[in-house]
C-alpha cells in the first residue's frame, strides 16, 4: 500500500510523534510510505529519514500560496498514493485541493486536538468544504468526536475515533529499585510516596492546582514528593510557588528528559491536572508504567482512566478533590496496586502503535469503517483487564 501522510511540519510535538510513529509501522509491516511537511521540515525529519520514511518539504509561505499547491500536487501525481492521510486542518484542505481529479483510493484526515473549530472563519469554511472529497474524519477521542460533531464541523456519517499510540515496549513498568534510585539522585526520604507528573509547563496542565494539592497532602502528615517532568514558560512562576507554599524541599523540576520511559518506573502515583485535554499519551504512557492514575475529568482523560479499573477521575481545577483522590492511593498500597497493574495490561493491549495502525489500516482499505468508528477507542472497563 502506498500512503502518503500531510502535516504542517515534523517539529518536536505531540501530533508529530504520532504521525511519525504511524508512518514508521506502515513501513515496517511494507507499506510505502511517505511524509510530506506543507510549511518546514521540522527537528524530527531526520529521524523519519533513519527508519527509511521518505520526507518531503514543500515550503508553504504564510496565507494563500499557489506555488505549494501546484508543488503538493506534483507530488501527489508522481507518487500515485493509494491512501492520502492528512493531519489537522491546514494540511487537510491543501492537501485535498492538491489532489482534485488525481482518483486517489482513499482520503483520511485526523483532528489532533479537541477544537470544535478553526479561528480564523475562512480557514474553518476551507476545512470543512474539503470534508466534501473525505472519506473519514477521524478524532483522537470519544469527546473530540462529539464536540467536532455538535459544532458541525464534522458530518456524522465521516466521524470515526481511533486513539493514538505509543511504543509500549519503551515504557518501563514501575519498580522499587527504579524508585531507590530516584529517591537517592534526588537526596530525598526513600520512604515517601513519589507523584510524578509529564507534561509542558503550561496554564492548560494547571500544575498550580496539583501543587496546592500536594501542599495539602503535606499539611495533612503524608510524606510525599513531588517529581515534575517537562518545561515551558510557567516554570519560573511555578518554583515561585512551590516556595510561597512551603512546598519548595518536596518538589523536583526535572525540565525536559529523554528518558521519561525509564523514569515512570520510579514513580508510585502519575497525576495530572490539566483544565483541557484530548487524548493524552502521558496518561497512557503513566498505565504501560504500571502506574495509578489521579486525572481530571476532561477531554479523552475518560478513553483511557476508568474510575476504580486503573485509576480515579476528579474534577478540573480543585485542589482539594485532587489532593483528596491521590491520598487515597498514598494509604492503599494494595489498591495502587491493583489500579496499576489493570492499567498496564490495557496499553499493552489496546495503547500500542500497533492498535492505531490495525485501526487505521481498516479504514485505509476500506474494512469494516463501521466497526473502526464505534470501537476503534476501548475504553478499559471494570473486570475485563483490558
Amino acid at each position: 500500500m502506498n500512503v502518503i501522510h500531510v502535516v504542517e511540519s515534523l517539529a518536536i510535538g505531540g501530533l508529530e510523534r504520532v504521525v511519525l510513529s504511524l508512518a514508521g509501522w506502515q513501513h515496517a509491516r511494507g507499506d510505502n510510505s511517505m511524509i510530506v511537511c506543507l510549511f518546514h521540515e521540522g527537528a524530527l525529519a531526520p529521524e523519519a529519514r533513519l527508519q527509511g520514511i521518505e520526507v518531503l518539504c514543500i515550503g508553504k509561505a504564510m496565507g494563500p500560496d499557489l506555488r505549494a499547491l501546484a508543488a503538493l500536487r506534483a507530488a501527489l501525481r508522481s507518487k500515485r498514493p493509494d491512501v492520502l492521510h492528512t493531519h489537522n486542518s491546514v494540511a487537510h484542505y491543501y492537501a485535498v485541493a492538491a489532489a482534485a481529479g488525481l482518483r486517489i483510493g482513499r482520503v483520511i484526515n485526523t483532528r489532533h486536538g479537541m477544537g470544535p473549530a478553526l479561528q480564523n472563519r475562512r480557514l474553518d469554511l476551507l476545512y470543512r468544504a474539503a470534508l466534501v472529497g473525505t472519506d473519514t474524519a477521524v478524532a483522537v477521542c470519544r469527546a473530540g468526536r462529539d464536540r467536532f460533531v455538535r459544532a458541525r464541523v464534522i458530518p456524522p456519517a465521516k466521524a470515526a475515533v481511533i486513539a493514538n499510540g505509543i511504543d509500549v515496549g519503551a515504557i518501563v513498568a514501575r519498580r522499587a529499585t527504579a524508585r531507590a534510585e530516584l529517591m537517592a539522585a534526588l537526596g530525598r526520604d526513600p520512604a515517601s510516596t513519589v507523584i510524578g507528573t509529564v507534561g509542558r509547563l503550561s496554564a492548560v496542565k494547571d500544575h498550580a492546582t496539583l501543587l496546592r494539592a500536594v501542599e495539602l497532602l503535606r499539611r495533612d502528615g503524608r510524606a510525599t514528593e513531588l517529581v515534575i517532568v517537562g518545561d515551558g514558560e510557567l516554570r519560573a512562576p511555578l518554583e515561585a510557588m512551590t516556595r510561597t507554599l512551603g512546598i519548595a524541599p518536596f518538589v523536583h523540576f526535572l525540565g525536559m528528559r529523554q528518558d521519561v520511559g525509564q523514569l515512570l518506573g520510579a514513580f508510585d502515583i502519575f497525576a495530572l491536572s490539566s483544565t483541557s485535554e484530548g487524548y493524552s499519551l502521558a496518561l497512557v504512557e503513566a498505565a504501560a508504567a504500571a502506574l495509578p492514575i489521579v486525572a481530571t475529568q476532561v477531554g479523552g482523560n475518560g478513553d483511557i482512566v476508568v474510575e476504580g479499573f486503573n485509576g480515579l477521575l476528579v474534577p478540573p481545577a480543585d485542589d482539594a478533590a485532587l489532593a483528596h483522590a491521590l491520598g487515597r492511593l498514598i494509604d492503599d498500597g494494595a489498591l495502587r496496586q491493583r489500579l496499576g497493574d489493570a492499567g498496564r495490561a490495557w496499553a499493552l493491549a489496546h495503547g500500542s502503535v500497533e492498535a492505531m495502525g490495525q485501526a487505521y489500516l481498516a479504514l485505509y482499505g476500506g474494512a469494516a469503517p463501521v466497526r473502526a468508528r464505534q470501537t476503534a477507542v476501548t475504553t478499559p472497563t471494570r473486570g475485563t483487564g483490558a
